[in-house]
């Protein structure tokens, strides 16, 4: 081989090498990560509530597809909105801040009328034409919007701790008040985070957040401390839940779904007992199908699933952190900042319980886990992020080549049914 050849062909290799490199530079790399990661998570979620309610459902008397047709009708709700999310303008986000926020504490507030409904000792959901609606959920994606609209029309004031603080502290403030008082510390905690950020994100000062931090702290021991319930699950976690406290305590809520969701890990090995043959699930894992389906999926799908799980929420989390860098917009920085620790928050909250590094507190597996309203608020959330990642620099021109593209080769299409046909 010549030299000439030899050149040539390390010139036509080398840009396969630095293939994946340049593709995550592209303009849609932001859109498809985001939009892949959640299809692909809402879909595995799908699969997996209905492996995990099926027994329950049977023993109850209950169609074993009861909870996966319930699902799968919120995803149906779910897709659209996110679809509809994808393509509201910035400034349409802005304008309808106020009327979000107003909507999400009056929901709020329905939850301490008749219409509240109390589950597990939390105060938090509203009965509606026959369904359970979560007001928290709603509130978390309002106080984003809100929040990032409002500061970002305060741009050229943030340089002041005040105008960074007001109003969206007293706001946060009423929103957790009301949460806490119907003593749902998990979304409080969800609340608390995706606050800061979105002050993190602001600018305001560092010292504040010290502040911030005590006040949080003291608030999680109010609640904690005035919960029996709560008080024994941070207990059994502090004590690793040993057999002489388990068996102390007649198996307390607690110690169990800790130990049934290790024991669930345990046993699912590398690649899992298959598809539907969880033990765990036949009655011995509370809330198999909500809090602890990431223990389902350990079991049925092994170390890989669990693996599969986590690198999508990675990729999705890569996805929101890439959207928050290449934007100039500061609407678009705080809104996907908020959406970004509130997904990402949320699944380590509870992927840490299940594993044991964390003490239970009720919390969801976004996108994945059963339940309509966190499941239609989240996809709706990341909507509105994807419609961001379709306005990046170089993206629409992107889509409209793509678009472009898909056109002439369904053009295509019935020339080459007729060549067959003859």
């Amino acid at each position: 081989m010549t030299t000439s050849t030899a050149d040539a062909v390390r010139s036509t290799s080398r840009p396969r090498v630095w293939a994946l490199p340049a593709r995550l530079d592209a303009p849609l790399t932001s859109y498809y990560l985001v939009l892949g990661a959640t299809i692909a998570l809402a879909c595995i979620g799908l699969v997996m509530v209905l492996s995990s309610s099926s027994v329950d459902a049977i023993a109850n008397q209950d169609s074993p597809f009861t909870e996966f047709w319930s699902q799968m009708m919120f995803a149906a709700i779910g897709v659209p909105l996110m679809y509809v999310a994808s393509r509201v303008s910035i400034r349409s986000w802005n304008v309808g801040a106020w009327f979000l926020l107003v909507v999400a504490l009056l929901l709020q507030v329905l939850v301490f009328s008749p219409l509240g409904v109390a589950v597990n000792g939390n105060q938090n959901w509203i009965a509606l034409f026959g369904f359970t609606l979560q007001p928290s959920e709603v509130c978390k994606f309002a106080l984003i919007v809100w929040s990032a609209a409002v500061l970002a029309r305060k741009r050229p004031l943030l340089d002041q701790p005040i105008h960074v603080l007001i109003p969206v502290v007293p706001a946060a403030g009423l929103v957790l008040g009301l949460v806490l008082i119907g003593h749902d510390l998990g979304t409080s905690l969800v609340l608390m985070a995706l606050v800061g950020t979105v002050l993190f994100i602001a600018g305001a000062p560092l010292r504040l957040f010290a502040i911030a931090l005590g006040v949080g702290a003291l608030l999680v021991q109010v609640m904690v401390t005035g919960s029996q319930n709560r008080m024994g699950r941070i207990g059994y976690w502090l004590s690793g839940c040993t057999n002489a406290t388990a068996d102390s305590a007649g198996w307390y809520d607690g110690c169990l779904q800790a130990r049934h969701g290790m024991w669930a890990l345990a046993s699912g090995g590398w690649l899992g007992v298959g598809l539907g043959g969880s033990r765990e699930k036949w009655g011995l894992l509370p809330e198999a199908h909500n809090d602890f389906i990431f223990a389902v999926i350990g079991e049925e799908l092994g170390l890989l699933g669990t693996l599969v799980v986590l690198g999508l929420f990675a990729i999705l989390g890569y996805g929101l952190f890439r959207i928050v860098l290449r934007s100039d917009d500061l609407f678009v920085k705080i809104a996907t900042s908020g959406v970004l620790t509130w997904v990402l928050g949320q699944a380590v909250i509870n992927i840490g319980a299940v594993l044991g590094l964390l003490p239970v507190v009720g919390l969801p597996l976004p996108l994945v886990s059963s339940g309509g309203s966190a499941l239609i608020m989240t996809m709706l959330a990341l909507g509105m992020v994807i419609g961001f990642a379709r306005r990046e620099a170089g993206a629409p021109e992107a889509l409209a080549a793509h678009g472009g593209l898909v056109h002439r080769s369904l053009a295509v299409l019935p020339v080459r049914r007729d060549r067959r046909a003859r």
